[in-house]
């Protein structure tokens, strides 16, 4: 066998298996993605009970308190390490 002759059978043997892992791997995530969508149609993840609405959407006390805690700690950091 020639040089030549073996590296182009040893191209078309990687390149047949680039083909396979690329074809393995697309049917892969089409199939996890239809699985999904599946699971998603069939069995709805349930809501939580006492969860506000997305539309009636609103912001507890203690979440006030929090972002305002928060605010001032921002505050006084960017205060102290002015440049």
């Amino acid at each position: 066998m020639q040089d030549t002759q073996l590296l182009n059978e040893g191209l078309a043997l990687m390149g047949l298996g680039m083909g396979f892992v690329f074809v393995f791997l697309t049917v892969l995530v089409i199939t996890t993605t239809l699985m999904s969508r599946v699971i998603g149609r069939f069995f709805p993840e349930p809501a939580p009970p006492g969860s506000p609405s997305v539309a009636g959407r609103s912001v507890p006390a203690a979440d006030e308190d929090v972002m305002a805690a928060i605010s001032v700690a921002v505050h006084r950091h960017r205060q102290r390490h002015r440049h």
